[in-house]
């Protein structure tokens, strides 16, 4: 069983398993090797977002990290994963099958898991990245952002995420967050959690110092 599904099994059981590095700053050893990108399988209106994803995809290979992403090869994910090659970086794509039988993975990849569900991918998306950026995206990669920090949030895992914010995309959600902070459904400190920077290098260098925090959900929960 792997880590991550040890943690949701002690979760489950009424008690959170912690890996040995317990909270702090995030990273295996406290440095990070792999980041997952999530983004969106449209490029978007106009070439800012396409341009944001290559600058990423360089900045990850530049600095010797491994690129993590879900293997496609038209939109955002494909404009990611051909820079990120492009530049020498190692890129692991991770796909469900229905997707690979559509033909739409990028070819060329350092390494290609394939996967029987999109829950599968995420998963084992979770497993093999130490933090994660969001570039823009839809549905599908809100849903894959918010789920990676709910799981941090709870303690799952100890992975930052981060917004890579091109010409204002996310600031509306942001906004959006800071409101259910005024509202008390975030705390505070979970809310920075979530990192929000517009420049790649400076988005990687913050996943890599910011720690953690420990820090209850449950705001209106009595301690025992």
């Amino acid at each position: 069983m792997d880590e991550t599904a040890r943690n949701k099994r002690a979760s489950a059981q009424g008690g959170v398993k912690r890996g040995a590095l317990e909270w702090g700053l995030p990273g295996r050893g406290g440095k990070l090797q792999s980041i997952g990108v999530f983004c969106g399988s449209n490029t978007g209106a106009g070439s800012a977002y396409a341009e944001a994803a290559r600058r990423l995809a360089r900045a990850i290979a530049g600095r010797g990290l491994r690129l993590v992403y879900g293997g496609g090869s038209i939109g955002l994910m494909g404009v990611l994963g051909e820079a990120a090659l492009a530049a020498g970086g190692r890129v692991t794509g991770v796909t469900p099958r229905r997707l690979l039988e559509r033909e739409v993975v990028l070819r060329g990849l350092s390494e290609l898991r394939v996967v029987e569900t999109m829950l599968e991918r995420k998963a084992l998306m979770a497993e093999l990245s130490d933090a994660f950026v969001a570039l823009p995206g839809g549905l599908g990669t809100m849903d894959e952002l918010f789920e990676m920090l709910t799981w941090t949030q709870l303690g799952l895992q100890r992975k930052p995420c981060a917004l890579l914010d091109v010409d204002d995309y996310y600031a509306k959600l942001a906004a959006f967050l800071d409101h259910a902070v005024a509202q008390r459904f975030i705390t505070p400190q979970h809310r920075a959690m979530l990192i929000v920077e517009r420049d790649a290098e400076t988005v990687l260098d913050r996943l890599a110092a910011t720690p953690l925090p420990d820090v209850s959900k449950w705001m209106d929960r009595k301690p025992a």
